[in-house]
């Protein structure tokens, strides 16, 4: 539209409405306490109709076609392969596939358009992000089943000072939410061997009889098979929070709201502990109901 088109449209509708929407006496032009109101409900209105809009073609057609989803490599390999399969049972037209990489790598693949949803450890919400609280996952202290704290059911901080651990690497959130609390209590551990991920840490862990700080979730496995040992030790208590990320100016695919869904045992709502919020994200498939508080993994 030229300038003068825009501006004949704007009179006419304010005409029609009998308020004035913009305020021409301000440079750059503003919006009106009234235009401002109008405008914050068009765009409801508009988004609903789109989602309304998908909601009838997706009922037509069902869920078809690639799912992209990253993940940071602990949450990808723990908790990705149990949910993909109940997604596939669901949804079996649906070709998941997921990307590993460090929390940095996830969310440019997300906001970049490489993938739908993220799920990555210590999320925040900013301007071009956003967040649904997942879980909060415990963070243990883990030994090789020949390491000297594997004879003990439970370690003291007396335990922990000074011995030698395989470790995060320390430009990881992770790592500093531990060093953090191993400060507070007064206790130097020897960090002597660090990675950028948990697989190989637990690798690591194994091959030296060694001991380390783990998610619980990426050690499962090893605990199941006597592999490895969790040692309680109740004066240090760790938790990573983990989150669904996904972008802003979008919205997950009807395949994408019904994977985040599945993994959070209720309806993918980012607005859902805002005040005043009203969930925008509604059930956008036809496919088998979410039962809440049932997620697949959680």
């Amino acid at each position: 539209m030229t300038q003068s088109a825009a501006s004949q449209a704007i009179q006419h509708l304010e005409e029609a409405l009998g308020v004035q929407l913009i305020d021409r006496s301000t440079r750059p032009l503003s919006l009106t306490a009234a235009g401002a109101n109008y405008h914050c409900g068009l765009r409801e209105i508009l988004a609903e109709y789109h989602r309304l809009e998908e909601r009838v073609i997706t009922a037509g057609r069902g869920l078809t076609g690639p799912l992209h989803v990253a993940a940071i490599y602990s949450v990808g390999l723990s908790y990705m392969p149990e949910a993909i399969e109940e997604f596939g049972r669901l949804y079996p037209d649906v070709d998941v596939r997921i990307g590993y990489g460090q929390n940095e790598a996830v969310i440019r693949n997300v906001l970049n358009g490489d993938a739908e949803i993220g799920l990555i450890s210590f999320p925040k919400t900013n301007k071009q992000l956003v967040v649904v609280p997942w879980q909060k996952e415990p963070v243990r202290l883990v030994c090789a089943s020949g390491h000297p704290l594997a004879r003990r059911n439970e370690a003291e901080l007396s335990d922990l000072d000074g011995i030698e651990m395989i470790g995060f690497d320390r430009s990881l959130e992770l790592r500093r939410m531990i060093d953090a609390t191993l400060k507070r209590s007064g206790i130097r551990v020897d960090f002597r061997n660090e990675f950028d991920n948990a697989d190989s840490i637990v690798r690591a862990i194994q091959a030296n009889d060694g001991a380390g700080f783990l998610p619980e979730a990426a050690v499962r496995r090893e605990t199941a098979t006597g592999a490895l040992r969790v040692v309680a030790c109740r004066a240090l208590r760790m938790v990573r929070p983990l989150g669904i990320v996904f972008r802003r100016s979008g919205r997950p695919s009807a395949a994408g709201y019904e994977f985040g869904s599945l993994l959070l045992g209720r309806p993918l709502e980012p607005d859902r502990d805002k005040p005043g919020g009203r969930g925008r994200h509604k059930s956008q498939s036809q496919g088998p109901p979410i039962v809440p508080g049932t997620s697949v993994v959680a």
